[in-house]
């Protein structure tokens, strides 16, 4: 059948992948399994629910909550009937709740558990548009159950069975179906409204590149709140993928074992810290072990692909695999065909190493406004190239702008921002293509290569350009280093603050015998600030006098989403970081050496 709707992927269910495990959470120590048929009842039901409430087609209902099946359920429901789905971070701060609650208008919340009801409802009840709140999980004291809607459509569902197939019916592929929030540099987070048409023609196209099919398996655990993992998540729907959703994101490794899935969607800096991890244990290892194990990983990081480095090499390549990465594999659960990256840049040698270990990375790119693929490299040779983000999708158009910005005009651009057209007229021009706002190339003629992002090249007082993220990339490398941002805009130099990797630093701090009180302590020591010292002169190396890190500071924290210094995807705050460290950036400026914070 034709899918032109979201909820066009339920019929496909139903015509096509028939199972008993569509979807899965892990709760309470087991795995709770879905199967189709319980989806579309409960996705219709809900539905259902919703007309006999007397909801109409445009209103709002907002959910708050970690991933799980009922989210999905509810999602298809207020498709169906026509509600537009606000879905918001559970990690945000009180005054973007308010904001969001407030500005979407949003008719009806839904929670998923105790701490956020709790949270939350004071916050609710400011908002005059809000008139029903309703939780996911059981048993939460003075608050209503979505169950209540759902069983209310169950016991109407000959009544209302005609009306809503009217209202699916009524419904056109350019209709809005959600406001995805996006959390703003500057102001307050920008409304992205979507169209079903945006959504649903970014996952048709993305299906062909990825290889799983009916009957595999993939793990959820990015928010399903994001544009990124509902789009994969319908899109692993479309073609019959059984989700399962993560309990939460300290148990990915043990969910990975347990369901031993054939891919999953990730941001690179989970990835990074994966390999870390991988690194950290080679390290340990001694004698014949050790030497293996570095051999593969230098193998790892040479390879090419199509057989590029010849026959040789595959042969050494088939050893390493079966000795070091069959373990790799092995420790994602044995399965693991493919791993979806986005929301960031990937580093090359990530996406050759897994390559190289069997373990096929795909990096691709797009924004909440482009629903959100423009480009994203494909699962083999030749549609796929390290260091790109690949061939640009099916249907999309994309041109470099004189000064470098990537242009994009498709069916996937979004309607604009909600309640805000000057705002959209900033960003989509009078021909309709949308700025993205990141500066890239085009490989090839073929590839799509991201440089940096527009806002965040900064210049020296001498004139010249730093890209920062790139920079930023090759110190991430280091397992000293778990976040660090470059600075120096209109500076003679650039500098940089570095939240240090606590747990391989607490660890090399014992192993030389250094004796803190506290991390406040610890990234003061003489001997730490060195050993970062010599970190920064090896990374130097590899850059360009221009973009040489020429001071630095620790800072004694690491950087969150919950404490606010990244965004839900682990991309950095820019301006809250320099609001936060304004006195150590001046101080950076203002002073000679190397120092701490």
């Amino acid at each position: 059948m034709q899918v032109t709707r979201t909820f066009d992927i339920l019929e496909r269910l139903r015509q096509n992948f028939m199972c008993e495990n569509a979807l899965a959470v892990k709760r309470n120590k087991k795995w709770d399994v879905f199967s189709t048929q319980q989806y579309l009842d409960n996705a219709y039901d809900f539905a259902y629910g919703l007309l006999a409430l007397g909801y109409k087609p445009g209103e709002k209902i907002g959910t708050v909550s970690n991933n799980r099946p009922e989210w999905n359920f509810v999602d298809m429901g207020m498709s169906m009937a026509g509600i537009v789905h606000v879905p918001i971070y559970p990690t945000i701060s009180d005054a973007e709740y308010e904001y969001i609650l407030a500005h979407s208008e949003v008719k009806t919340l839904i929670i998923s558990d105790k701490s956020l009801h709790k949270r939350l409802l004071p916050l609710a009840e400011k908002v005059k548009t809000i008139e029903q709140i309703y939780v996911f999980d059981e048993g939460i004291e003075n608050a209503k159950s979505w169950t209540e809607i759902r069983d209310l459509g169950t016991q109407n569902r000959e009544k209302y069975k005609d009306e809503l197939e009217k209202v699916k019916a009524s419904i056109t592929p350019n209709d809005m179906v959600t406001i995805i929030y996006t959390s703003g540099t500057t102001g307050n987070s920008k409304g992205v409204m979507l169209s079903h048409n945006n959504l649903v023609t970014n996952v048709i196209e993305s299906t062909v590149i990825q290889p799983l099919e009916f009957g595999d398996k993939a793990l959820s655990f990015l928010p399903l709140c994001h544009v990124y993992e509902r789009m994969l998540n319908m899109n692993f729907q479309y073609k019959g993928i059984s989700v399962y959703y993560a309990e939460n994101m300290g148990t990915i490794v043990d969910n990975l074992l347990e369901i031993k899935p054939n891919g999953f969607s990730s941001v690179p800096r989970l990835l990074e810290r994966v390999f870390d991890k991988i690194m950290a244990k080679g390290k340990d290892l001694d004698g014949i072990k050790k030497k293996l194990f570095f051999w593969a990983v230098d193998l790892g990081l040479r390879y090419e692909l199509n057989n590029a480095n010849g026959w040789f090499y595959a042969q050494k390549l088939k050893i390493a695999r079966k000795l070091i990465f069959s373990k790799w594999q092995a420790a994602l659960g044995g399965n693991v065909k493919i791993i979806i990256s986005g929301g960031a840049a990937l580093q090359e040698r990530l996406a050759r190493v897994f390559h190289a270990a069997g373990i096929n990375v795909i990096e691709g790119y797009g924004l909440t406004e482009t629903s959100p693929v423009i480009a994203v490299n494909h699962y083999e040779y030749p549609n796929v190239k390290f260091g790109t983000v690949g061939p640009i999708l099916t249907g999309v158009e994309v041109k470099i702008a004189e000064d470098g910005e990537i242009l994009a005009k498709g069916p996937n651009i979004m309607l604009g921002y909600y309640k805000a057209p000057h705002l959209t007229a900033e960003v989509i021009d009078k021909d309709g293509w949308f700025h993205t706002g990141d500066i890239g190339i085009m490989v090839e003629n073929k590839y799509l290569k991201i440089t940096d992002r527009k806002k965040e090249i900064f210049k020296l007082s001498s004139g010249k350009y730093v890209a920062p993220q790139a920079v930023e990339n090759f110190c991430k490398e280091s397992m000293f280093i778990e976040n660090i941002m470059v600075i120096g805009e209109n500076e003679k130099f650039a500098s940089a603050l570095i939240s240090p990797d606590f747990n391989h630093l607490h660890f090399w701090a014992t192993k030389h015998k250094l004796h803190y009180r506290d991390n406040e302590e610890l990234v003061r020591l003489p001997e730490v600030i060195k050993r970062y010292q010599r970190e920064i002169n090896e990374i130097n190396k590899r850059l360009s006098d221009t973009e040489k890190i020429k001071r630095f500071r620790l800072v004694c924290s690491e950087w969150t989403p919950g404490t606010g210094e990244l965004s839900p995807t682990l991309k950095l705050k820019r301006k809250f970081l320099y609001e936060k460290y304004s006195h150590i950036v001046n101080e950076i400026f203002q002073t000679t050496g190397t120092g701490d914070a």
